[in-house]
């Protein structure tokens, strides 16, 4: 009988960054790849239509796109024919072609660059491309909130018209939100998923005496580390684990009320409804 041999494992590709580059004037946006898939189904289709779903478009989109690109062109990129036996259609010009040959070779060297970067960024110490990408996309993220925790679910409890959904910052601090059925469905939310959970400054509660309870699920235990005073208002930031911080936002007259300074340990506490979760695709 023959010896047979184990299968090799085939091995994982190695993490790279990617990127999209885009053309922009003075008056705004002129190339990027969504236009560009669009001139090249336009040339491949004759049909504004067709181009529009292959993208995908609605048509109104794409001809505003068509609209915007020769306006801000030196030339026009695309002509539009009406009525005869064909019933018209659309059309790329040869300066419509060169513009995305050109496009398509910058964004090869573009490519080409970032993988570069990528082979180098793999070889130091530690270097880790794909871990890289997700910190670039969280710190791309804007919103008013003052307090952003970026984690990952731990827990997902059902009820009969939201989710109970715990959030694992580290191995010390984990957060509980609640969502409805259909945000739970919308986000995609699974264990393991990584979200981001964003709670209002004004929504904290600081407490110090350790020994008082509270109605709040989330209880962040910490160090003050910064109290910045307004004519009205303080902001009080709490340092807590992982190097992550907490902000809260509450009447002057309420830091010397909790004996609040610098060094003093203190606790934000908020409501699982003050908890909203987001997630980065």
């Amino acid at each position: 009988m023959p010896a047979t041999s184990r299968p090799r494992l085939a091995k994982s590709a190695p993490s790279r960054f990617t990127g999209r580059i885009e053309v922009a004037t003075d008056v705004g946006a002129f190339l990027g790849d969504t236009r560009v898939r669009l001139l090249e189904a336009i040339d491949s289709c004759g049909s504004i239509s067709q181009a529009a779903k292959r993208v995908p478009l609605s048509y109104k989109a794409a001809w505003d796109a068509v609209d915007a690109m020769n306006n801000l062109a030196d030339q026009p990129l695309v002509e539009r024919s009406t009525g005869g036996k064909a019933g018209g259609g659309t059309r790329l010009t040869d300066h419509g072609r060169r513009v995305i040959a050109m496009f398509r070779a910058v964004e090869a060297e573009h490519q080409a660059a970032l993988d570069r970067l990528s082979q180098r960024f793999a070889d130091m110490p530690g270097g880790d491309a794909t871990s890289f990408q997700r910190l670039l996309r969280r710190m791309s993220v804007r919103t008013s909130a003052r307090n952003q925790f970026v984690g990952t679910v731990s827990g997902l409890r059902e009820g009969r018209v939201d989710y109970e959904v715990r959030v694992r910052l580290d191995d010390a601090l984990e957060l509980v939100a609640v969502v409805t059925r259909e945000s739970a469905e919308t986000l995609g939310l699974a264990i393991g998923s990584e979200v981001v959970a964003l709670v209002k400054a004004s929504s904290l509660l600081l407490v110090t005496d350790p020994a008082l309870r509270l109605s709040a699920r989330n209880q962040l235990w910490g160090t003050v580390s910064r109290i910045v005073d307004g004519p009205v208002n303080a902001e009080v930031t709490v340092d807590l684990s992982g190097g992550r911080s907490a902000v809260a936002v509450l009447t002057r007259e309420s830091v010397p009320a909790l004996g609040l300074a610098e060094g003093v340990r203190a606790c934000a506490a908020f409501k699982v409804s003050s908890v909203i979760l987001a997630v980065i695709d």
